[in-house]
C-alpha cells in the first residue's frame, strides 16, 4: 500500500505541474498560488481530524519546532521554488531538478545520521549531474539561469521534506503531519505572499488552458479548487501514507516517477517537448535518481501508524 499511495501522489503532482504553470501564467505569483494551496490543504486536514482525531492537535514543544521546519523549509519554500521554476522552464525539466534532491537524502544519511551508505552513491551523483547538464544543454545556456537556481533551491528543500517527513510520521498520523506542516507553511506565506494584492475579479476570469487544450477554458477558480483539493491535498496525504509505511530512501525511488508523468502530462497538454539528447539525459538523470536511493542501507523503522497514544507499533525493514 505504500508504494501505491507513492505513485498515485506523483501521478496527482505531476499532472499538477501543468495546472500551476497555467495558473501562474493567468496572473497569480508563484507565492500566492503557494499560500492558496498550503491553506486549502491545512484546513481540509485539520476539518477532518476535528471530526477524527482532535488529539492530533496537542503536541509538544520540541515536535512543534521540527514541524515548523518541515512546514516551513519542506512545504512553503519548495512549492514556493518549484512554482517559480515552473514559470521559467519547461515543466518536466523543472520537477527533474527538483527531484535531484533526493540524492542529498543518501548524502545527510551518511554524514549526518552515519547511516551507511553503498559507494555507487558516487556514481549515481556524477550520472545525475551530467543528465541535468544535458538536459540543460549548458554549453547553449537555452534556459533561464534563475529558473534553474530556483530547482536548485527546491530541490534542497526536498531532502529536507522527506528526511524530516519520515520521522515525523513516525510518531504522528500522516493526517496530523499534513495539518500541522500546512499550518505552519500558511502562516510563513501569509506574510510574504501577497495575498492581498489578488484582484477578486481575477478569479471568475476565464483562462485558457493553453497548449493542446488552448480550445478550452475554465474560470480561474476552478483551477485553484483542482490545484488545492486533487493537486495538493490529495498528494500530500497519500506521500504522508507512503512515509508512514516505507523510508524516505523507497518513498524517494517511488516519487522519481513523478518526473516522467509531468513529462508525459506538460507533451499531452501543454506540447513541451525534449529532443532526442535531452531525453537521453533526462533518463540519464533517473537512473541516477534510482541507483543513489538504493545506496542507502535499508534500516528498521519503528511507526505507529494509528498515530499517538494508539497501540500497534509495527517493523518495516
Amino acid at each position: 500500500m505504500g508504494y501505491l499511495y507513492a505513485l498515485l501522489a506523483s501521478l496527482l503532482f505531476g499532472l499538477n505541474g501543468s495546472t500551476t504553470k497555467v495558473i501562474v501564467e493567468a496572473g497569480l505569483s508563484p507565492a500566492q498560488l503557494t499560500f492558496v494551496r498550503v491553506t486549502v490543504i491545512m484546513a481540509l486536514a485539520g476539518a477532518v481530524l476535528l471530526v477524527t482525531n482532535r488529539r492530533a492537535f496537542r503536541i509538544d514543544r520540541s515536535q512543534l519546532a521540527v514541524m515548523a521546519l518541515l512546514g516551513v523549509a519542506g512545504v512553503a519554500l519548495i512549492q514556493w521554488f518549484y512554482a517559480v521554476a515552473i514559470s521559467l522552464l519547461p515543466v518536466g525539466i523543472a520537477l527533474m531538478l527538483e527531484y535531484s534532491g533526493v540524492l542529498l537524502i543518501a548524502l545527510v544519511a551518511r554524514f549526518v545520521f552515519k547511516e551507511r551508505v553503498k559507494p555507487r552513491i558516487w556514481w549515481a551523483i556524477g550520472g545525475v549531474l551530467v543528465g541535468m547538464a544535458i538536459v540543460a544543454q549548458i554549453w547553449a545556456s537555452p534556459l533561464s539561469t534563475l529558473g534553474v537556481v530556483a530547482g536548485v533551491a527546491a530541490a534542497i528543500c526536498l531532502a529536507i521534506y522527506f528526511l524530516v517527513g519520515e520521522r515525523q510520521v513516525a510518531t504522528s498520523s500522516p493526517l496530523a503531519v499534513a495539518f500541522w506542516s500546512m499550518l505552519f507553511a500558511s502562516a510563513f506565506w501569509l506574510l510574504f505572499s501577497g495575498w492581498w494584492q489578488i484582484d477578486p475579479a481575477l478569479l471568475t476570469e476565464t483562462v485558457h488552458l493553453h497548449g493542446n487544450l488552448a480550445t478550452v477554458a475554465a474560470p480561474l477558480w476552478t483551477l485553484l479548487l483542482w490545484n488545492g483539493v486533487l493537486g495538493s491535498f490529495a498528494p500530500y496525504l497519500l506521500s504522508y501514507m507512503a512515509l508512514a509505511r516505507l523510508t524516505a530512501t523507497a518513498a524517494g525511488i517511488v516519487s522519481a516517477s513523478e518526473v516522467i508523468f509531468a513529462f508525459a502530462f506538460a507533451f499531452l497538454w501543454l506540447g513541451e517537448t525534449l529532443d532526442g539528447v535531452q531525453a537521453f539525459g533526462a533518463l540519464l538523470v533517473l537512473a541516477g535518481i534510482v541507483v543513489a536511493q538504493t545506496a542507502r542501507a535499508n534500516r528498521p523503522v519503528d511507526l505507529d501508524l494509528a498515530g499517538p497514544g494508539v497501540t500497534g507499533a509495527i517493523q518495516l525493514p
